[in-house]
């Protein structure tokens, strides 16, 4: 079973006033320093669909669940323009490896509620990566996990994963909506509470808090980070831009192998290389073949510092 996932999103803390001593009776003329419109100006479409199903809007509970999330997003300005800036490296691999499988391409609004699309992300039920797999479903779906590495941490191993499962699911349940509920809670449960309650649909299901305003959230956040722009005020090019890289194969005939040395032979750091490959738990290779990322060269041998890329 896929753990639960954690909401991530806060209301914006209030900030702390200062007032101005050294003119009490003139204090300093308020200027506005936003042009950007009050929250109560942003308003939910009269319809959405996710993944070609129709979301129940006109149901007062649905709308009310839904645009709780929208506001929950959207009041945490600062987070949410950070959140929407990762989706420019973190959902082109997931885009192809959806379109790869024929699934649809709006699931990969899930890693935003799972993880805020980080590959290390490491939860209090022990789930990790990107799509928060707890070692058992991650070991099902051939996920290594030992003292070395963590393949849950790895976009693309876990994504591969992650869709086997959510096939898996909307077989089994019928609808994304139920298949979304399931990976947050586990199958049996949601097939008990259907049951039990004799309902046949996510939108009439009464479960925990959390896997009420779970698919609602992934539905909320569809909305906003699809339209960044319309929302946030940023644009494609203001989105962080996918990294270059190559997969290349390290040698390690000694007992182990510090990532410092293997970072300087391919011509990068020993953070950039754990950024990289953050399915490493160890600061060092064990003995053995190994294949990991590094920065794609971008630029030939004779070119000055100035000139390489920075990223």
């Amino acid at each position: 079973m896929v753990a639960i996932g954690l909401g991530f999103a806060t209301l914006a803390g209030e900030s702390s006033f200062h007032p101005v001593t050294d003119h009490p009776a003139a204090p300093p003329e308020i200027q506005a320093t936003r042009s950007r419109a009050f929250l109560s100006s942003f308003r939910l479409p009269d319809t959405i669909t996710f993944a070609g199903q129709q979301v129940p809007l006109d149901h007062w509970d649905v709308r009310e669940r839904i645009e709780y999330e929208f506001y929950q997003f959207l009041a945490n300005e600062g987070d949410s323009i950070i959140l929407a800036k990762r989706t420019g490296r973190c959902f082109p691999p997931v885009e192809k490896q959806l379109a790869e499988a024929g699934l649809p391409d709006d699931l990969k609004y899930m890693l935003l509620v799972e993880s805020k699309c980080i590959s290390a992300a490491y939860s209090r039920a022990k789930a990790s990566g990107p799509w928060q797999f707890i070692r058992s479903t991650g070991k099902q779906y051939k996920l290594r996990s030992d003292q070395w590495r963590d393949e849950r941490r790895n976009l693309e191993m876990s994504t591969d994963a992650a869709l086997k499962h959510l096939r898996q699911l909307q077989e089994e349940m019928g609808d994304w909506f139920l298949a979304m509920a399931s990976y947050n809670t586990g199958e049996y449960r949601i097939k008990k509470l259907l049951k039990e309650q004799k309902v046949n649909e996510y939108w009439k299901l009464h479960h925990v808090r959390e896997t009420m305003y779970y698919v609602p959230r992934i539905i909320a956040a569809k909305e906003i980070y699809s339209q960044p722009e319309k929302y946030l005020g940023l644009t494609a090019s203001d989105l962080y831009q996918p990294l270059e890289t190559e997969t290349v194969t390290v040698e390690v005939t000694e007992t182990r192998r510090h990532l410092t040395s293997v970072a300087e032979e391919f011509g990068t750091y020993f953070l950039e290389l754990k950024l990289l490959n953050p399915e490493i738990r160890r600061e060092y290779l064990p003995k053995g073949t190994h294949r990991i990322k590094v920065p794609k060269p971008t630029c030939t041998s004779g070119c000055s510092q100035q000139d390489e890329d920075p990223t």
